[in-house]
């Protein structure tokens, strides 16, 4: 990606976290419980569970980074090529995990997210998550379901169609997609994407702070 068009993105997508931050904090929280607190007032929920999705695992003692994320978000679509390109600059020396953080506003994110989650039962979650974000135009915004996409997603990455279906209709299924939800509101996220690296929120102000807080993480080791 050209610095110029990589510059653009990041920004309009900076300026989309920013400017909705508050609508979606309103969403997001009005049904919402109290966040569960530890003794000390903070959350008790973790940034990263032993079930979260690891995308790509460089080992013990590597930065984590960890992202909340919302497939149908303009936002998340436009960090996407961003993300793949420090994916691929730091393989085998960070480790990356997704969260999903289906927004109330967007209709067919959770649907998207049962999707990601299916094709993660049959060990083809990333396959899943780049088809996702690489299509979001196609479907994103879409005032219908789009259920039906989504399964086409499976059929051509030649999934096992009766087991991802079994999958989509489980309860189970939402109810893993509803642990990193949950996770996300106890920790205060309330836009996507939200980052983390090594278990602190970044604050996405200009659009190289995710790789400088990378390299950050990895000069203070």
């Amino acid at each position: 990606m050209k610095p110029a068009v990589k510059t653009t993105i990041i920004t309009i997508a900076i300026a989309v976290v920013l400017l909705v931050g508050a609508l979606i904090f309103v969403l997001v929280n009005q049904n919402s419980k109290e966040p569960p607190a530890s003794a000390d007032g903070s959350s008790s929920a973790p940034v990263v569970r032993d079930s979260s999705h690891v995308l790509d695992d460089a080992g013990e003692g590597a930065v984590t980074v960890v992202e909340f994320l919302d497939f149908e978000c303009e936002a998340c679509g436009a960090f996407y090529p961003v993300v793949e390109e420090l994916r691929q600059k730091y393989d085998g020396e960070i480790t990356y995990v997704i969260r999903y953080f289906p927004l109330p506003g967007h209709l067919n994110s959770r649907n998207a997210a049962l999707a990601a989650e299916a094709a993660a039962q049959q060990g083809r979650l990333d396959d899943m998550y780049r088809e996702l974000f690489e299509t979001q135009e196609e479907w994103g915004e879409a005032q219908e379901s789009r259920a039906d996409v989504f399964r086409g997603f499976a059929e051509q990455l030649g999934l096992d169609m009766p087991a991802y279906d079994k999958a989509v209709a489980d309860p189970a299924t939402t109810a893993r997609i509803d642990v990193d939800f949950n996770d996300g509101q106890a920790l205060g996220v309330n836009s996507t994407p939200t980052f983390y690296v090594d278990g602190e929120m970044l604050q996405l102000e200009r659009f190289d702070d995710l790789e400088n807080a990378i390299n950050a993480a990895m000069e203070g080791r």
